[in-house]
């Protein structure tokens, strides 16, 4: 895939095409974080958060717990 960068403002800009952001699960305002590495430039997108709804929508009423051991105290724990 080929794409120019191109005079936007005072910055420039590039064009994604609508497949690559698809296929990514990008679309139109989504926030993204732009990193430089070894010479490369790296778009990556910023992890969505879930509203409330949205985390307990799968949630079927069942949960079962357990313990677990989490060490010895290395500190001022209270107990």
């Amino acid at each position: 895939m080929l794409a120019k960068i191109q005079k936007w403002g005072n910055s420039n800009g590039i064009r994604i095409p609508k497949s690559a952001l698809e296929t990514v699960h990008l679309k139109e305002n989504d926030k993204v974080e732009i990193v430089v590495k070894e010479g490369n430039i790296i778009i990556m997108p910023l992890k969505k958060h879930k509203t409330f709804e949205e985390r307990i929508a799968g949630f079927t009423g069942e949960y079962e717990y357990e313990e677990w051991d989490t060490g010895e105290p290395v500190g001022e724990e209270v107990f």
